[in-house]
């Protein structure tokens, strides 16, 4: 019944489908993977965000190589502000509110400069949509507490002079000229001497997974389907074949004519009549079959009639 599974034009519809449930498969496990890296930096989060401080020189080292789970672990630094090289990173929201976060470099009295995000600021009305009345941080010797963030990659887009586009440590140090800490920066937590108004702190992240779970489990069904669709035309394509056979079988049975009605005959679904008394359109093409049918019977019978007739 399925022989005909071997064709070329099936194999190649089997081999579409492969293609496509591949494809499928892999943005699956994409989106798994995608899940399982937001779980574990919730789990991160929820070790480090409110951990003790570290302080001294081990605290300033993990500026310049932060290990992965040391993000967000919050460190205690002496030092002061740079506040002459202060840079503005476009393109933030809080809470569906666009903005520009506020970088300021600090010099820890260890001697190493390290990135400072003192928080978020709506965008001005300025034709380059700086923040306006920007709070000045603390001038002189102070101590502050940030946790570390690991710097951001350039996306490569240009921005106005004094902003940037993504924290792109290399490239804030070379719009800087200073030599700053290149593996992270700091989201400032508490600081001495604090404004009476500063910048909005950068929230703690929400321990969301998001939809990833769910639309790992959509691909791979999709995956699926694309199987269960090959199959079910596979089993329409060997019951249209079965069909054929016997209704060929009946027609050559009967000297060729009954070949559409032994098809009719097959058919199992019952067609309901419809309110306003018209024919399907099955039904319609059953009444021409049916009268068809009846006029090569009655030519058959006139053509018998008249060589009795000529026989007489």
């Amino acid at each position: 019944m399925y022989r005909f599974l071997a064709s070329t034009r099936w194999v190649g519809w089997l081999l579409m489908v492969m293609v496509f449930a591949i494809v499928c498969a892999a943005l699956s496990w994409w989106q798994w993977d995608r899940r399982a890296e937001v779980s574990a930096e919730n789990k991160q989060v929820a070790a480090n965000w409110d951990a003790t401080p570290q302080e001294g020189e081990d605290a300033v080292a993990l500026f310049s190589d932060l290990p992965s789970d040391k993000e967000f672990l919050p460190v205690r630094l002496r030092g002061e502000y740079l506040s002459d090289a202060t840079l503005f990173v476009r393109q933030r929201t809080l809470s569906s509110a666009l903005g520009m976060e506020v970088l300021v470099p600090f010099r820890t009295q260890e001697g190493t400069i390290v990135l400072i995000d003192r928080g978020w600021m709506k965008n001005g009305d300025g034709p380059v949509q700086e923040p306006e009345d920007v709070p000045a941080p603390p001038s002189g010797t102070v101590t502050i507490t940030a946790r570390l963030k690991a710097g951001e990659p350039d996306i490569g887009r240009d921005a106005p002079e004094g902003q940037i586009a993504s924290i792109d440590l290399a490239g804030v140090a070379q719009r800087t000229g200073l030599d700053i800490a290149g593996s992270a920066y700091g989201l400032l937590a508490s600081e001495e001497l604090a404004p009476t108004t500063r910048p909005a702190p950068r929230p703690k992240p929400e321990a969301d997974e998001g939809m990833h779970w769910s639309y790992a489990l959509q691909w791979a069904a999709f995956g699926v389907l694309f199987f269960v669709g090959f199959g079910y035309a596979a089993r329409q394509q060997a019951r249209i074949n079965r069909e054929d056979r016997e209704a060929a079988a009946e027609a050559a049975a009967n000297g060729g004519v009954l070949q559409h009605s032994a098809r009719r005959r097959q058919r199992t679904k019952v067609i309901k009549p419809r309110r306003d008394g018209a024919l399907h359109d099955e039904e319609a093409e059953d009444a021409l079959i049916d009268a068809e049918e009846r006029r090569g019977n009655d030519v058959t019978s006139d053509s018998l009639a008249a060589g009795t007739q000529q026989q007489r």
